[in-house]
C-alpha cells in the first residue's frame, strides 16, 4: 500500500486566531468588566446561528463594541468568554435563544444572521474559530441547565466554560463527543462511500460513527466500518481533527485498508454503499450523478485526499 502524503491541513473548522486564556476564566468580575470596555469585540449568537457582517460580499463574523448593543441584549444573554487576539484585544460572545426580539434588531443592511455549514468555509481563520468556540459552548449550556448528579439548576462560572451545583457542589464542564470518519479505500486505490437513508439519492459521504466507552479509536473505525457496510478494515491512518459542533462533536480522521471489499449496506445507519475508482467518481461529479459533503466538513477533505486534489466542481450540498 501506498501511504498518503502528511495529514490534513486548513481544516475549515479547525483554524483559530484567538488565545483562549483559559488562565482568566477564573477573574473575579471578568466578563462584567470586559462588556463594560469599549475594546472589547462582542459577537452575537442567536441559537445556531451568528451574526455576520457582508460588506464585502465574503462574510465576516460582526465585531461589535459593548455601547453598541441594543438595550435588553446583554440583560437577556449568557455571555461567554472566547480568549483574546495577538493585540491584547478580549472577545466576548452573548448567546440568546433563536428568534430573540433583542437580536434581530441587529439585523439590516450589512447584518445579518448566518449558520456554521453555510459560512464555515467563508469565514477567516479568527472568524471560524470565534463561531466554532461559541457554538460549542452555546449548544452545551442550552442542554445542560441542571446538575447531572442531584438535579438543581446550575450556576454559570468560569467566564462561561464550566457550571457549580449550589446544592451539592459537583462541578460541570463542556462535554466533547469522539467521533470517528474514515475514507475507506482497498487495494486497487478505490474508495467506499455511503449514503444515509434519509439523504437524497445522489447524496454520499464517508463513513462515520461515535467512539464506544473504553474503545481505542483504530478499533472504533474497524467497528463502524464492519457495521454499517460490511467490508473489513486491516491497517488504519490518522489524517487529521475538526470540531464538529452539532451539537457537541469532535470529527477524528481516518484513512482505513479495507481487507475486503464486498460491501452490504446495514439498512439502518447506511442505505447504500459502493465503490468509486477516480475515474467514474470523476464522471459522476461532472453529471452531477454524484453530490459530496459541504467544504466546511472533514468529510470533504478526506474525499479530496484520496483524490488528489481539491474538487471546485461537485454539486455542493448543506444540511438544513
Amino acid at each position: 500500500m501506498t501511504a498518503p502524503p502528511s495529514g490534513l491541513h486548513g481544516l475549515a473548522l479547525s483554524r483559530a486566531a484567538v488565545d483562549r486564556r483559559a488562565e482568566r476564566r477564573a477573574e473575579p468580575g471578568l466578563l462584567d468588566a470586559l462588556l463594560a470596555d469599549p475594546a472589547t469585540a462582542v459577537v452575537v449568537l442567536a441559537g445556531h446561528e451568528i451574526l455576520v457582517a457582508e460588506d464585502a460580499g465574503a462574510p465576516a463574523v460582526a465585531l461589535l463594541v459593548p455601547g453598541s448593543l441594543p438595550e435588553g441584549l446583554r440583560a437577556a444573554a449568557l455571555p461567554l468568554f472566547l480568549g483574546e487576539d495577538d493585540a491584547g484585544r478580549a472577545y466576548v460572545a452573548l448567546a440568546v435563544p433563536p428568534g430573540s426580539a433583542d437580536a434581530e434588531r441587529l439585523v439590516g443592511g450589512a447584518l445579518r444572521f448566518a449558520n456554521l455549514r453555510e459560512i464555515g468555509s467563508l469565514l477567516d481563520d479568527a472568524g471560524a474559530g470565534i463561531f466554532t468556540t461559541a457554538l460549542a459552548l452555546g449548544n452545551w449550556h442550552a442542554v445542560h441547565g441542571h446538575c447531572a448528579r442531584c438535579g438543581t439548576p446550575t450556576d454559570v462560572v468560569q467566564a462561561g466554560w464550566a457550571r457549580s451545583c449550589p446544592h451539592c457542589g459537583a462541578e460541570h464542564y463542556p462535554r466533547t463527543d469522539p467521533a470517528v470518519i474514515m475514507a475507506v479505500v482497498d487495494d486497487a486505490g478505490r474508495i467506499l462511500l455511503g449514503r444515509q437513508a434519509s439523504w437524497p439519492e445522489k447524496r454520499y459521504s464517508t463513513l462515520a460513527g461515535f467512539v464506544e466507552p473504553g474503545e481505542p479509536l483504530e478499533s472504533a473505525v474497524r467497528r463502524e466500518v464492519a457495521e454499517e457496510s460490511g467490508v473489513v478494515v486491516g491497517d488504519v491512518e490518522y489524517r487529521g481533527s475538526q470540531p464538529w459542533p452539532f451539537p457537541s462533536s469532535l470529527m477524528l480522521g481516518f484513512r482505513a485498508y479495507a481487507l475486503t471489499t464486498q460491501e452490504q449496506a446495514d439498512g439502518v445507519e447506511l442505505a447504500h454503499a459502493r465503490w468509486w475508482t477516480r475515474e467514474e467518481f470523476a464522471a459522476d461529479i461532472a453529471s452531477r450523478e454524484l453530490m459530496l459533503p459541504p467544504r466546511v466538513s472533514i468529510a470533504r477533505r478526506l474525499i479530496e485526499d484520496w483524490y488528489g486534489e481539491p474538487i471546485e466542481d461537485a454539486a455542493d450540498w448543506v444540511r438544513p
